[in-house]
């Protein structure tokens, strides 16, 4: 069993590979706010990746595989992180517009915006049921395998993002504000292009 929990986490690793826009949220939260609060948000990516690996497991990507449910949630997915990724940039020039997220950067509120975002593409779901579905075929995984390799990959999106945070937090040291201002805008860019090329992208038959 030992032997599948590594496994899943060396292939959890190697996914985490493909820098993606919750990545890109974790440094910079921990780069303008701390170590503490960035935490918050990586437990929000870890709660809710486990969530949808446990929905995957069970078969609901199968119902999110249907055409149209499929493009309702990634145009929901594509405005939030667009949205999202405008915030940051005019967060930079003190313009905020969306509502709650001016308040002062907390724990709790950091958390939730890390819910929002995650879930944002439920997508995921599609993703984490074809690794399983692989997985399973290759290593002919039981149920019990199944669970010690998906605690695996969540505990790898745990690792990663937790060095991901404490690379912001030191560097933060390190960063003028006016050079940390620029970092701002080019994270709101990559998260905002993370969003049209989720809208944009024409979906595989």
């Amino acid at each position: 069993m030992i032997k599948k929990y590594f496994s899943g986490l060396k292939f959890g690793l190697l996914l985490q590979i493909a820098v993606g826009p919750m990545c890109l949220m974790v440094f910079n939260t921990s780069k303008n706010t701390g170590l503490f609060i960035a935490l918050s948000l990586v437990l929000a990516i870890v709660l809710v990746d486990a969530f949808y690996i446990i929905l995957a497991s069970i078969g609901v990507s199968k119902l999110l595989e249907r055409e149209k449910v499929k493009k309702i949630f990634k145009i929901i997915g594509s405005i939030v992180l667009i949205l999202f990724g405008i915030n940051i940039i005019l967060n930079v020039f003190e313009i905020n517009i969306i509502p709650g997220l001016n308040l002062k950067p907390t724990s709790t509120n950091i958390f939730i915006q890390g819910l929002i975002l995650t879930l944002s593409n439920p997508i995921t779901i599609v993703f984490w049921g074809s690794v399983l579905t692989t997985k399973i075929i290759e290593d002919k995984l039981e149920k019990k395998e199944l669970i010690i390799f998906s605690i695996g990959l969540v505990s790898a999106t745990l690792l990663f993002l937790t060095l991901v945070a404490i690379l912001g937090t030191i560097l933060s040291n390190f960063i003028p504000d006016n050079i940390s201002n620029v970092l701002n805008i080019i994270v709101g860019i990559l998260i905002m292009f993370f969003g049209i090329k989720m809208l944009l992208k024409k979906d595989e038959n």
